[in-house]
Formats: structure tokens, sequence, C-alpha cells
């Protein structure tokens, strides 16, 4: 089904083997998954009628049929309630085949958990009716920074693989204490990083290398804070934080690293969105795959 005022409609995947010893209906299956958590009967029964309920072929379902194997399933589910992000999101470039963004913090880059309609994925859909548009990476919620979306489906694989193949020169800037002057010389971190579904947190665990950043300690500042660039080689989740972390030198403003601190993560709820993380994507370089030509963007942000 086509995005609805920007918002892509839901995927689901019913599994009948989460119902040992007997088969549940579609209506059933749908209505005990979490991301549809809070839908009713009546409202999943109400988009069944207008045929908002479909499968991989966008055919209707019948919610009393049976689930008989794991089975894709699409519609469009209600929207969070959410806290407004009140930063704007500037434009740093658009052509034909890309729009680049300089993201706030704390918007997220696409709609995920109870963050749909305040993410830059969906803002920018509404604001240039453009319903292809769609992420070639991702930024934390939290980190601000170059953002890059592609305007064509034909180019969209395109460009993502150029991230996922580590073709993208990737540079940040961070803000944490100046304690070890060392790192003035810079330091390559290479360890693994794990992180498991349900903890916020990542984890250096023991086994293969996936994580490798490249971290320097560019200057410090008067009032006794260091200014970091940090070279990301790999992209797992929260790599650069925990990497600063792990040097003893933690991002200003980290809700999560080294320690949870529950008062700074839920501040935006709050309104307080005085205190963000102090981690811009500062700029990203690559040859353009379509093109043949050298991009090189770069965040206004400081």
């Amino acid at each position: 089904m086509p995005p609805r005022n920007g918002v892509d409609a839901t995927r689901v995947v019913l599994r009948p083997d989460l119902w040992p010893g007997r088969t549940p209906t579609v209506a059933e299956a749908l209505l005990a998954t979490p991301t549809l958590a809070g839908l009713s009967l009546d409202e999943l029964r109400a988009q069944a009628t207008a045929g908002e309920v479909v499968d991989l072929d966008g055919a209707p379902v019948d919610l009393a049929g049976p689930v008989l194997r794991a089975t894709p399933i699409y519609l469009y589910r209600g929207l969070p309630a959410e806290f407004d992000v009140p930063f704007d999101l500037p434009i740093l470039h658009q052509d034909r085949s890309l729009l680049v963004v300089d993201k706030p913090h704390f918007l997220a880059t696409m709609p995920r958990g109870q963050h749909v309609t305040q993410t830059a994925l969906v803002r920018l859909r509404r604001l240039l009716g453009e319903d292809h548009l769609a992420p070639a990476h991702r930024l934390d919620r939290l980190t601000a920074g170059v953002l890059l979306f592609t305007r064509k489906p034909t180019e969209r694989a395109a460009y993502q693989s150029l991230f996922a193949d580590r073709l993208v020169h990737k540079e940040y800037r961070a803000l944490a204490a100046a304690s070890r002057p060392e790192l003035a010389e810079g330091v390559r971190i290479e360890n693994r990083i794990e992180k498991t579904s349900g903890d916020l947190r990542a984890r250096v665990v023991d086994g293969p290398v996936n994580a490798i950043s490249e971290i320097t300690l560019l200057r410090v500042r008067d009032d006794g804070l260091g200014e970091y660039r940090l070279l990301p080689h790999t992209g797992r989740t929260h790599q650069l934080r925990l990497h600063m972390a792990g040097l003893g030198v933690p991002i200003l403003g980290d809700p999560l690293y080294p320690d949870v601190d529950p008062e700074l993560a839920s501040a935006p709820e709050r309104g307080d969105f005085s205190r963000p993380l102090h981690l811009i994507a500062s700029s990203l370089r690559f040859v353009d795959p379509i093109t043949g030509a050298q991009r090189h963007f770069t965040s206004d942000r400081r």
C-alpha cells in the first residue's frame, strides 16, 4: 500500500509457531503483535472492510482465516502520541537524485517504535510531497548532522550500497572531557560490539572484530572541553559513543554511556531539549554511483 500522509504502511509477519497446540486466526495473530499494541478488534475490522489489510501481493486478507505459515501482512497503524521536536531540518543540497539535510538532535531518521511523524523522513515527505523519498543511511535519533535521502526508487539501492559496502568517508565531531591529552596523537579502537533487542545499550564483547573507529583530540577549548574528530570505519549501533566512553572520555550529554542517566534520557519527553548529545555527523564524502562525480557534503552545525 502507498504511504499515507508520509507514513508507510506497517509490515507485520504472522508467526503460527508462536501459537503451540492450535492455529490462530489472522485477527488473533495481528492483535497479539507488539507493533500493533493498542489496536482494537473493531479498528482492525474497519481497516479490513476498507481493503486496508493486505498480503504481499496487495490482496485483501480474511481476518477469520487461519495462519498456517509465516505470512507478511500490511496495514496502516494508528499514530502514537509523540513529543514535538522543536528544531528545523535545513536542506543542505538537493538535485534530481539526492536530498541532503542537516538533521537536528532528538529527531529520528525514520519511523520506529514511538517515533513516527517526528522523524526526518516523514517531515520531508510531507514538506516536499515526495512519497518515494527514502534514507540512504541512518543517524541515531540523538546524533545531529549530514543525512542523505534518495529521491528515485530505481537509484535507491545504488546509494544504500555505498554505505553497506563502506565506500563513504564519514567524519564526526564530538565534545568530551580533555582529560587524556595523549589522544591528540590519535588512537584506533578495534573490538566487537553487540546489541541485544530490548537492551538500551550496546556492549563490547569477546569475539571477532566488527567495530573500528579512529579518534583524535583536535583541540582543547577555553572551557576545558576537548573537540574530537571521530572516523568510523564500521557502523555498529552506538559505536562512536561506546568507543569514546571506553576511552574514559564519554561524549557530553550521552544518556547511556558509560552509565544510564534516567533523568537525561527522559528529558525530551518532558520538553527539555537543553542537553543534547554533543555528537555531529560533520561530513560525508563519496563517489556518486550514478554520475561518477565526487560528492562532499558538510554540516553547518557546530
